[in-house]
């Protein structure tokens, strides 16, 4: 019989940093930084916020980034900032940085919710999907993935990155549910990856050499590795598999906001 306590909610924490002046796709939007590049007329940001207002499983929201001095190039979103609506912390210099540092004013009983700023296409539907099916777990940390068929159908110019199993091909999505006090162990164990990402021996090493090279010689369901990651880092991992194409949509290049932008306006 279920626990008749309902589930808790979630604290969202939407991560908004910058990729620095170079970044040539906020040169050829002519946005401030990335996560103010309007798609369809609205801020990519602000499309986010939105999104996570109408989540029934969301009952509060923190962004970390961008600059607070960005903020006033989006009067909504300096409002929002300043009338305490949502939260705002500044970014630190890499995403699992700024949102480890982000969860630390979070109360440790409090599931957390992780996004990104360029998630034009997120919905409440989306949002309450991966947190209902995430609390449904005996799991410390759910990562939410889209089947790479289902996005390659619906998104057939959209180059996305791959992860490739034994038993099926997967998109991320940009979704974290951490669940318990220990499930945030993770974000500081995605810092120590992160700060080693140019050198690939030392990640291996942390990985497990076994699990990496199983990987590559694609013998590994998406089950048997979130078993071996779950071991290796002494914390339950689970996957939530989201049939919905959109979830799995960001922006990261001029080509990725083109596509999107078509496809809204239908131009």
């Amino acid at each position: 019989m279920r626990d008749a306590n309902p589930q808790p909610l979630f604290t969202a924490v939407i991560l908004a940093g910058e990729r620095g002046p170079g970044d040539p796709l906020v040169r050829a939007s002519g946005a401030c930084c990335k996560a103010m590049i309007e798609i369809d007329g609205t801020p990519m940001i602000l499309r986010v916020l939105q999104a996570l207002e109408q989540a029934t499983r969301v009952h509060a929201r923190l962004i970390s980034g961008p600059e607070k001095d960005r903020l006033a190039t989006a009067p909504v979103l300096e409002n929002l900032v300043a009338s305490q609506a949502i939260g705002w912390c500044a970014p630190a210099p890499t995403p699992s940085t700024s949102a480890y540092e982000a969860m630390q004013s979070i109360p440790a009983e409090q599931p957390v919710l992780v996004t990104t700023a360029d998630h034009p296409l997120l919905t409440a539907a989306i949002i309450d999907e991966f947190c209902g099916r995430s609390l449904d777990r005996d799991i410390d940390i759910a990562v939410g993935l889209a089947p790479h068929e289902l996005v390659r159908e619906a998104w057939p110019e959209m180059r996305k990155t791959v992860l490739h199993f034994r038993d099926g091909d997967y998109c991320g999505t940009n979704l974290f549910a951490f669940l318990t006090v220990r499930g945030r162990q993770l974000a500081d164990f995605w810092r120590r990856v992160e700060s080693e990402r140019k050198n690939p021996l030392r990640i291996i090493r942390i990985l497990g050499w076994g699990a990496v090279i199983r990987y590559l010689l694609g013998r590994l369901t998406l089950e048997n590795a979130l078993e071996l990651l779950s071991r290796r880092l002494d914390l339950r991992i689970g996957a939530i598999i989201l049939e919905q194409a959109d979830a799995a949509v960001d922006i990261d290049s001029i080509a990725d906001h083109e596509i999107v932008q078509n496809k809204l306006t239908g131009g």
